[in-house]
């Protein structure tokens, strides 16, 4: 029991013997002594302030009487304080101060309790821990453990510093019982305390009982509403509930709405106001009332209709598509017109209803930027839908609202988006729609697209009618085959082929290239792209019908070229506004985006007999496909067809090879070499489905090549269905397989005789570089490519009988 120990202030608490508590450290003082004592025998002297807010405290600041304790463990919090725990042992009384610094230390007196023994202090012991515990049940933040860790305590001593520590009470008071010098009287301060407190309490329970009358149900909901405000208004607040209500209210009232959804959204506001927030029905009230407030009702954003205008706009977004900006004209011009004379029309545009127009065609043709373009020059606002993908009927026509998280369908939440009634509606990839388990999308767009019906389109989730007659629809689609008829009669079809090499040589010195030269930071005059370095690109690293590949080709060069004028920041200036432009060649293609990808095939793979060119259409554009055929001995006879194919081109190779066996002897075949043979037909590229019966031709002229050892010349392509009887015919896709012919280098294309006028789709450069045989039976196409028949013997020979143009023509 040393008779000098440091001293450590403490503010608002008081630590007594006998006790565990915790105590915050701050200032460099403590901490110093705290890191003094804890290096050392532990023992301080905890003294409480008389004044807390001294800081730092003097020694006249402190009490004399205070608690020797050990400190036990110090851990520093988050906020830089310093947190000991501390066990009291004995109280102590300064005497004199030893010094000041760099902390307290002080000459204490220990002053141990004096206790008496005798009846009189186990009454008080009895009667302190019986009104503790009455104490506890009064007050709520005391636990009930608390009372029964209390009536454990037999150590009167212990029982009067445990009652103390817990029981509510100023640090004046809690000083005066650690300085009353015996237990006797540190138990009759707790006493009195004890019983004071508990009148306190209980008379404010008596007078809240005898003031407390229950209200009527509606003053009640009054005085409950009045206390919510009270409440509200001290938070600093207001109420935001009644506020947003009343703004929603006067937001839905201007709306134009249609009687019948006037009358759904009035239902919906009093429903509203008579269901609790705290309700989850009060938030999908809510969230319709707000889909309802965001819906264009009667909003439109067209302008008069200015039809030199629109030319000029379609011109200078879009090169050629002749066809399709003419009936755009055409439609816009009736549309004027129409308004201006006040005449209604008659049909599918009654009642100023625009057609479903629906653009089909390859990838990378310019479908969706059509529907931009048709959008700036209408003036109107432009909103897409891409519908790959979707097998569920609610995405087209909302969910129903008994739903959590139900929303309307796309087609309006396009609409809010755009916030117009008449906007430029894309609906994206219709051909790719799905069907799933939900339902079937393509049903929900027949009500969508119908001029008939669209005027009181009803989404399931808003459940009122939305006039969506004044919305120009624009479909896109690669294919028309997966459409479903009847969505497919609500559409006009306009179809877009594939661009010629020189049309894509235009588009990309129009568009392309000033567009991949900005995205690149680059000045007009730091680079010069030749014509014959477009074409190259286009020739050997972009063989599709669009124009897609050739822009990420062209952006590949410049990024080749950003990297160049990089490099040469800190070269020497070869003119006074800079350096000479970077000048890109046909020869330095192959330096920029490396060896090329496409080949000219068609020259390369048919160098034997039994290999022909046909011409197929694909729903990313024509394309050039190569049949072979093979004749091998076997015991009896048989066809093998290999390379993927469907069950309608397997059908035209069996009917081929029929014609063929029927007809040998009479084209000068030998028949035996097709008795008792295996002919093996395979169709290359075998990972890609192929189906169709436009191969036809191609698979007789295959299988006749292999039988007669003729070899067909690389130049000729060729398309058509052949029958049983020899005849040859039609097909769909020609401009597409004649465009695919051309970038192939074919110079010579056979075609059905009833195909010729499709040809005046066809751009007239492609028609004067290709030299076109029109044909009506199985016959003449083996006469004129294999001079096969009339006569012909059938001598080995390696020339067709066609005069082919000069080859300077492609």
């Amino acid at each position: 029991m040393p008779d000098v120990l440091p001293v450590l202030p403490v503010r608002e608490t008081v630590v007594f013997p006998l006790t565990i508590a915790p105590v915050s450290i701050e200032g460099n003082r403590t901490r110093r002594l705290v890191e003094d004592v804890t290096s050392g025998d532990r023992l301080v002297a905890l003294v409480t302030r008389r004044h807390s807010d001294a800081r730092p405290p003097r020694p006249e600041d402190l009490y004399a009487h205070g608690s020797a304790a050990i400190l036990h463990e110090a851990l520093r919090g988050p906020d830089d304080l310093v947190r000991v725990a501390v066990q009291g042992l004995e109280r102590v009384r300064i005497v004199g101060w030893v010094r000041t610094e760099p902390y307290f230390v002080a000459r204490v007196q220990w002053v141990p309790d004096v206790i008496e023994h005798g009846p009189e202090l186990d009454a008080m012991v009895r009667t302190a821990r019986h009104l503790f515990l009455r104490f506890v049940t009064l007050v709520t933040e005391l636990s009930s453990d608390l009372a029964a860790t209390v009536d454990r305590v037999q150590d009167p001593r212990q029982l009067a510093y445990l009652l103390a520590s817990t029981t509510p009470m100023t640090t004046e008071a809690r000083q005066q019982v650690l300085e009353h010098p015996s237990v006797m009287g540190k138990l009759r301060r707790m006493i009195e305390h004890l019983q004071h407190d508990i009148a306190v309490r209980e008379l404010m329970q008596r007078i809240a009982g005898e003031v407390r009358t229950e209200p009527p149900p509606e003053s009640r909901e009054a005085a409950l509403k009045r206390e919510i405000e009270n409440l509200q208004r001290e938070l600093g607040g207001r109420d935001t509930e009644q506020s947003e209500g009343k703004d929603l209210r006067g937001t839905l009232a201007d709306l134009p709405l249609p009687e019948e959804a006037r009358k759904e959204v009035d239902r919906e506001v009093e429903r509203l106001e008579r269901t609790p927030t705290s309700s989850p029905e009060h938030g999908m009230i809510r969230t319709y009332l707000e889909w309802v407030a965001k819906l264009p009702w009667g909003k439109t954003t067209g302008r008069p209709i200015d039809v030199t205008r629109a030319r000029e706009v379609l011109d200078a977004d879009h090169y050629d598509l002749r066809a399709i900006k003419d009936r755009i004209v055409e439609y816009l011009a009736v549309r004027r017109l129409r308004a201006d004379r006040g005449v209604e029309g008659v049909g599918a545009e009654a009642d100023g209803r625009e057609p479903i127009l629906c653009f089909v065609g390859p990838p990378g043709v310019g479908k969706t930027s059509l529907g931009q373009s048709i959008a700036r020059a209408l003036g109107r606002k432009f909103a897409r839908v891409a519908l790959g993908g979707i097998h569920d009927e609610a995405e087209i026509r909302g969910h129903r609202r008994t739903y959590i998280g139900a929303m309307p369908g796309r087609v309006l939440q396009a609409l809010s988006r755009c916030g117009a009634s008449d906007p430029v509606f894309i609906l994206d990839e219709v051909d790719k729609l799905g069907v799933g388990y939900h339902g079937d999308p393509s049903a929900a767009l027949l009500e969508v697209l119908d001029p008939a019906q669209n005027s009181s389109f009803v989404d399931n989730y808003m459940g009122v009618p939305f006039d969506l007659s004044r919305v120009l629809f624009v479909c896109t689609a690669n294919n028309v085959d997966t459409i479903p008829p009847a969505l497919l009669d609500r559409m006009e079809l306009l179809f877009l082929a594939g661009y010629t090499d020189a049309e894509k040589l235009f588009i990309a010195r129009r568009h392309l290239l000033p567009k991949a030269i900005a995205a690149h930071a680059l000045r007009p005059g730091e680079v010069v792209v030749e014509d014959a370095a477009i074409r190259s690109i286009v020739r050997g690293y972009t063989r599709e019908a669009g124009v897609r590949s050739l822009g990420r080709e062209l952006a590949g060069v410049m990024r080749k070229v950003a990297l160049r004028v990089g490099q040469r920041e800190g070269e020497a200036r070869t003119t006074e506004d800079g350096w000479d432009p970077i000048v890109v060649g046909e020869a330095a293609v192959a330096e920029y985006l490396g060896t090329p990808r496409f080949h000219d095939e068609s020259m390369e793979r048919i160098d034997r007999p039994g290999v022909a060119t046909g011409l197929a259409w694909m729903p990313t554009g024509g394309d050039i496909l190569f049949v072979e055929a093979s004749i091998m001995p076997c015991q009896g006879d048989a066809l093998v067809l290999t390379g993927q194919l469907g069950n309608v081109m397997r059908e035209s190779a069996q009917a081929a090879l029929s014609y063929l066996r029927t007809n040998a002897g009479r084209l000068g075949i030998d028949a035996r070499s097709l008795e008792h043979k295996t002919v093996h037909v395979h169709v290359p590229a075998g990972a890609i489905p192929k189906d169709g019966p436009s191969a036809g031709v191609t698979m007789l002229v295959a299988l006749a090549s292999q039988a007669s050892g003729r070899i067909v010349r690389s130049e000729i392509g060729m398309t058509g269905e052949v029958t049983l009887r020899g005849r040859v015919l039609p097909v769909g896709g020609v401009k597409e397989k004649v465009l695919a012919a051309h970038r192939a280098g074919l110079r010579v294309v056979v075609l059905p005789r009833r195909c010729e006028p499709q040809l005046e789709d066809v751009p007239a450069e492609v028609r004067s570089a290709i030299q076109f045989v029109f044909v009506d039976s199985a016959d003449e196409v083996l006469a004129m490519v294999l001079g096969l028949g009339d006569g012909v013997t059938s001598e080995r020979v390696t020339q067709p009988m066609i005069e082919l143009p000069p080859t300077s023509v492609h």
